[in-house]
This record gives C-alpha cells, structure tokens and sequence, in this order.
C-alpha cells in the first residue's frame, strides 16, 4: 500500500495567520502551510506591525497587534500579493480596517482579475480607495481609519449598518469583509448579496476561524427576501440564496490562542485521484473527512464515479477500482475541477461540470485550460460557458507521454493534475513527470513538496 500525507490546509493557513496578526497577545500556529501564497500574506502582515518567529516544528508564534495593523503615513506600504487571490482579496479588506495608507499590487495576472465588489464594499464603509490603472482591479491604493458600519445607508431587504456583498465572482470579498469586521466600532451585518452563489463552503472556514479566536458573530438565514429572518447554525449550511443569508459581527478584539492547522482537501484531492488511477491502495494521511472544507466534496464525486473509499480517524484509504462518468454541479468546489477533468479522461463514459463559470477568472482560465490539456492527450472535450463535457477514453487506456510537453499556464492546479497522467503512460514514470512540466516550480504555490510526495506513485 502506498501512504502519502496531505499538505496543510492553505485556507486555513492564510486565515489563522491574518486572525492571529489581528489578535491580542502571542499565538501559536501549528502546521501552517509553507507555501509561495501564505508566505505573501505573512510577509504582509509583518510590513503592517505582526510579529512571526518561526519554531523549530514549522510551526509559527505570531505577535498581533490588537488589531492595529499600520500602513505608511504618508508613503504607502507596499503590499505584493504575487499571484495569491486569497492574499489579495483578504488583506485589501483586512489592511483597510486598519490606519494608514497601503498600495496592493501584484503580478501582472493578479491585476486582470476583478475587485470591484470589494472596492465598493470598502468605499461604502469609509475608506478611500484608488484604482491605479482600471476601475475594479489592482493595483489598489488604499487610505484608511478603519471602516465605519455608520456609513452605511439604510437599503430595502438590507437594514441598517448593513451591506450586501456579491458572491458571483468570488467568496473572497465577502470572507475577507468578515474578517474585517470586528475592528469597526459598530457592529457590521453583512447580506450575502448578488445574483449567484459561488464557493459559500469557503465562508464556513472564516466562520470557523473567528469563532476559533474568539469573534462573536450570528448568522442568520430566510427562506426569500419577504420572509423574516431565523437564526441558523453555520456549521451545517450547505447551500445559501442570495439576499436569504445574514453575518451580524460584533466588535472586538481576537483573542491569543494555540491552533492546529488541518490538512488541505484541495492538495489532498491530487494524491486521492493518484490512488483511484494508480494499481495500488493509497493512504491520505492528515485529512479530516467530517471537515468544512468545501473541496471535501471529492469523496462523494469519485465515489459516485465508482471509487472505492474508506474513512479512518487520520485519513482514508482509496483502491483502484473502474470509474464511470457522472454529471456533477462543482460551484461549491471548483477548485476540484482540474482533477476531477483528469479522473473523467479515463473513466467508461461522458461527464458534465457545471455550475463553474467563474473559474474563467483564477490564475488562468481553470475551463479552458483543462480542456486544452485533455486534448493533448487524445481527450474529447467540450468547452460550455459554465463548464466542461468530457469524454472518457476509457478505464483501460495507456497513454504515450514520452517527448511531450505540457503548459503549466503558471497555474499550480494545472501542473498537479496533469501530473496524473503519468499514472496511465506506458513510457513515464509518476516521478519523471516533472521533467515533461514547462514550469514545474509553480507547485509551489499551494504545495511546494507535490513532486516529492508524488514520488510514492510509482508502478512497480
């Protein structure tokens, strides 16, 4: 049997070191995530007055701030967030419920993708924001005294000292509001707002990292707009309606604690494919299959594909077995959706994504770019304007890789699901493919150890 352990929960990882950097007093994160994305957001937090000493575990003791994170005073602070969306999105929220003056930028990528309902967000609770170059986008300058829920006009279906936020193109804005929220003087009701509902699973995590450090909030739900509201337990909300979803945050500080970071379901979930295509059982150490993780989901749609899973206290277990085709509606995972492309490739059958259309707006074009690389390798595949049709080539197929070249569209999930296709060549090896990768290192995003854990799937 092959054992792999899972990497730290990247979601986590970004959410524990912002609400420590928040917090009153010294925490200890245990198992963060070391990765290019939680190292921006770190770095970060730092510029703007947290302390981060590392411990000889990977773990991280974190000074916070008392929710006093400064900019510059008249020169900004410069934030780089790389290519991270969750640095991004987060900090410009977070930062602008501080003091002072902060320049978010990035890599030219990170620019192309919209910020405009967080922009607005944070204009209608006090803070001055400029758009450098295109309206809605980074790179940003921000000058702030902290948000002000006072701002905020009364509106219909909405309330007093509260705010609707568009979830159509990404949780991000409105998890990033939440974790603002306790640093303005007056508590904060946000209304997830907008046309469409997109990664809500994301929000439980930020729900569970405040409640972790202490942040009073309640959630509250209603059947439609003309209905009054029930308050409702956020721990076992699957799927919310715009305008019929409600987080009152009180003010206050985050308190100091010692936390442990889960394993990360969307790194996990390219080991757990490994196993489903591989010729042997395969362990994933380090997952929590009662998580909130919102990319938990892969064990219900591998095994409706035919995947045989079993569950134990620190991980589960998956053996090869044949796979079939489903139709599958991923909005809550999209994340998933590489991988889950790569395990249709070769199961018996036509399998539909759906519900994915902004996925068009991550680190490349996450529709797109799966299609292009299942052709490559003989794939039928259909490009919708919310998802993908795959034809399956089958459970038996063997592939021919060697002298070929694959595009990382500078995409981690891209290079890590590709990845698999090794595991059905007749001519390479699961540890040589990187060689065939045109930019193997962008792994190290989300999971700088892929290609050596990777290393375990090897056909003897």
């Amino acid at each position: 049997m092959i054992e792999v352990t899972a990497p730290a929960s990247k979601s986590f990882s970004h959410r524990y070191l912002i609400a420590a950097a928040l917090a009153r007093g010294t925490s200890t994160i245990h198992n963060v995530l070391d990765s290019r994305d939680t190292t921006c957001t770190r770095e970060i937090l730092s510029l703007a007055g947290a302390r981060f000493t590392p411990l000889a575990d990977g773990s991280w003791q974190v000074q916070g701030t008392a929710g006093k994170l400064l900019g510059g005073k008249t020169d900004p602070l410069s934030c780089y967030v790389h290519e991270s969306g969750t640095t991004c999105r987060l900090l410009t929220a977070v930062l602008a419920s501080g003091r002072g003056n902060f320049r978010i930028h990035g890599a030219p990528r990170m620019h192309e993708r919209p910020m405009g309902a967080l922009v607005n967000a944070l204009r209608a609770l006090g803070c001055d924001i400029v758009c450098e170059e295109r309206e809605g986008y980074a790179p940003l300058l921000i000058r702030t005294r902290g948000i002000n829920a006072e701002m905020l006009p009364a509106q219909e279906h909405v309330g007093r000292h509260a705010l609707a936020v568009s979830m159509d193109e990404s949780s991000q804005y409105f998890s990033g509001l939440l974790l603002a929220s306790p640093q303005s003087e007056e508590m904060i009701t946000l209304v997830l707002g907008g046309n469409h509902v997109v990664s809500w699973p994301y929000i439980g995590l930020t729900l569970q990292c405040m409640h972790d450090f202490g942040v009073k909030f309640l959630v509250e739900t209603r059947d439609s707009v003309d209905d009054d509201w029930f308050a409702a337990d956020w721990r076992n909300i699957s799927h919310v309606e715009p305008m019929c979803l409600r987080i009152k945050v009180q003010p206050g500080l985050y308190n100091a604690g010692d936390f442990y970071v889960e394993g990360d379901w969307s790194g996990a979930s390219y080991l757990v494919a490994a196993g489903a295509l591989g010729r042997q059982a395969t362990r994933i150490r380090g997952v929590r299959t009662d998580s909130l993780q919102g990319d938990r989901a892969l064990l219900d749609i591998i095994q409706a594909m035919g995947a045989k899973i079993t569950s134990s206290e620190n991980g589960i277990t998956i053996t090869p077995t044949p796979l079939h085709g489903v139709d599958v509606d991923m909005s809550q995972c999209p994340d998933l959706v590489p991988t889950i492309a790569v395990l249709a490739a070769f199961a018996n059958g036509r399998t539909r994504i759906s519900n994915v259309a902004h996925l068009r707006i991550k680190e490349t074009d996450r529709i797109k770019a799966p299609a292009t690389a299942l052709r490559s390798i003989g794939v039928q595949v259909e490009e919708k304007s919310d998802g993908l049709v795959i034809e399956g080539l089958g459970n038996d197929v063997s592939l021919s890789l060697q002298g070929m070249r694959f595009a990382t569209s500078n995409d981690h999930r891209m290079a890590m699901s590709q990845a698999l296709f090794a595991l059905r060549s007749n001519d390479v090896r699961a540890p040589e493919m990187f060689r065939l990768m045109d930019d193997p290192k962008v792994v190290n995003k989300s999971f700088p150890n892929f290609w050596k854990t990777f290393e375990a799937f090897v056909d003897d």
